[in-house]
């Protein structure tokens, strides 16, 4: 018998677990001085992990962040800068201001403590030379973070573990603590895209995506919004099925991707939509270099190239006019 809760789609488990922290917390408590109501021991499963993104209007889904902080972690690069032009908020888990410490998993990801270890790598060798392996971890929690005195950057995720099962490549994270409004829709968005990344440079199908979490919390000062998104839970910005990353070796594509972003970020280089369409990198990732696009023409100039919107693929482009307001009144986008 299972005992975790499965759900066909990530909004389908973000719902019913937001609900249970509001309504039936096991816990009332405030570490570090911040109240929140406490479940102990979450896990559910995600059928379908490519549907990574929670649709009801009211969250207002950030999704440029979202591909931003995915794509960071696969850079490798505990830079401030890059993150931060998506989440300034994140300069305040800086200690030097411009480095992040236990938030920037890339470095845990591909250079592993003193000896630098890959651990990508060393997942994707391991996957291939034994497919029924049950070896394939990524850590990321290190032990040294608590020692640190004070330490306003220690990382929420222990690590994460990958098995081939029947063809497909399936997934199982495992964190000390998740945000039940805010954090999980970054991390599973996240850990989802790297188990499809990871996925298609093995040649494997999409599995399923497990959930494990310590503490699953809902902030105080978070309970008016996620009382907003419950009320609205029956409504969707787009019902339209998240896409496929295309069904190759990625690496070649998100290297180019990073470089782009870098170009957009340090005002190097503009886009428009007939650049767009030149960029020779296929649907999936030029519609990601488009969001950032957006973004930087937005964060540099404050305007929306709506040509550029207008060439971007539709679920993406309701979720950023629904993020930014665009049909009401022109905000600037935040976390």
């Amino acid at each position: 018998m299972h005992t975790h809760l499965s759900y066909p789609t990530f909004e389908a488990a973000y719902l019913e677990n937001l609900l249970a922290a509001r309504d039936a917390p096991e816990f009332v408590n405030a570490p570090r001085g911040f109240h929140s109501r406490e479940i102990l021991g979450v896990s559910y499963r995600i059928a379908n992990p490519r549907e990574r993104i929670v649709r009801i209007p009211e969250r207002k889904l950030n999704l440029v962040f979202n591909f931003a902080e995915s794509l960071w972690y696969l850079s490798g690069s505990n830079a401030l800068d890059f993150i931060a032009f998506y989440a300034p908020s994140m300069k305040k888990y800086s200690a030097d201001g411009q480095r992040l410490a236990g938030t920037a998993y890339g470095p845990r990801l591909f250079g592993f403590g003193g000896a630098g270890i890959n651990q990508w790598d060393s997942v994707a060798r391991t996957l291939r030379q034994d497919a029924d392996s049950k070896r394939a971890v990524m850590q990321i929690f290190a032990p040294e973070e608590l020692l640190v005195p004070g330490n306003i950057d220690v990382a929420c995720t222990l690590g994460l573990q990958y098995m081939i099962r029947e063809g497909a490549l399936h997934a199982v994270s495992f964190m000390r603590a998740n945000d039940a409004y805010r954090g999980t829709v970054s991390d599973v968005f996240s850990f989802t895209f790297l188990q499809e990344v990871l996925a298609t440079q093995l040649g494997l199908d999409l599995g399923s995506y497990t959930h494990t979490v310590g503490s699953y919390h809902l902030y105080r000062h978070d309970d008016t919004v996620a009382d907003k998104v419950l009320a609205a839970r029956t409504e969707q910005v787009s019902a339209e099925p998240f896409p496929a990353m295309p069904a190759q070796d990625n690496w070649p594509a998100i290297r180019e991707v990073l470089a782009l972003e870098e170009a957009l970020r340090k005002r190097r280089l503009t886009l428009d939509a007939t650049a767009a369409d030149g960029l020779g990198l296929g649907r999936y990732w030029t519609d990601v270099v488009i969001l950032f696009a957006l973004h930087a023409r937005w964060r540099h100039e404050g305007t929306v190239d709506r040509d550029l919107l207008d060439v971007l693929h539709p679920l993406f482009a309701r979720l950023v006019e629904n993020r930014w307001g665009i049909h009401r009144s022109l905000t600037s986008p935040a976390r």
